[in-house]
């Protein structure tokens, strides 16, 4: 969503536009229309990456700055907004949260993570399959063990911001869902 010259990506962080010049902004904008237009998620993956790319690096940008932009940043967001809407993209959980755990802390293995938290193997299995759920209780038990905290945050818009008018402040309303567990980059 951009309004003011903000643009909202679907965790709520707000990207100040003030900085950009007028091309990058009417990219911006392009970009946008594109997604809210077409918002088949492959057509647009493979679009955004060579338009934002191919701008920048015109403007003798280095790879590693153009991935720090705003402008890329907003694609990736429109990306992930696509991909959660196309149901290719699963949004962001608790159970996606769990798996980056397990992954990063218990070199991927369930049968460390449920020895460091005291939850069964098999009830992780279920949880991780979505077939069942941990208590709120057994598993903030859980994780306090190993150093996390639940925590209870604001419901991502997923929803695509309308796109801005060129040259004056618009408003976009944005919608509901969760971020992507997806990078894309």
């Amino acid at each position: 969503m951009i309004k003011d010259l903000t643009y909202v990506d679907m965790e709520g962080h707000e990207l100040s536009l003030v900085h950009l010049d007028p091309q990058e902004r009417n990219l911006a904008r392009r970009l946008i229309r594109r997604a809210t237009q077409h918002p088949d998620w492959d057509n647009f993956d493979c679009y955004w990456p060579d338009a934002v790319q191919g701008f920048y690096i015109d403007r003798g940008v280095p790879g590693k700055v153009i991935a720090q932009t705003t402008v890329f940043q907003i694609a990736q967001d429109l990306s992930s907004r696509l991909g959660i809407a196309s149901g290719f993209v699963r949004p962001d959980d608790y159970l996606g949260d769990l798996e980056q755990i397990i992954h990063e802390r218990f070199d991927s293995t369930n049968r460390a993570f449920c020895k460091a938290t005291g939850l069964s193997e098999d009830m992780l299995s279920h949880v991780l399959a979505g077939r069942k759920d941990f208590s709120m209780q057994s598993l903030a038990q859980a994780l306090d063990k190993i150093g996390y905290v639940l925590r209870i945050l604001p419901k991502p818009a997923t929803t695509l911001p309308a796109v801005p008018k060129t040259g004056g402040k618009t408003t976009a309303k944005p919608g509901s869902t969760r971020k992507a567990n997806r990078k894309v980059g």
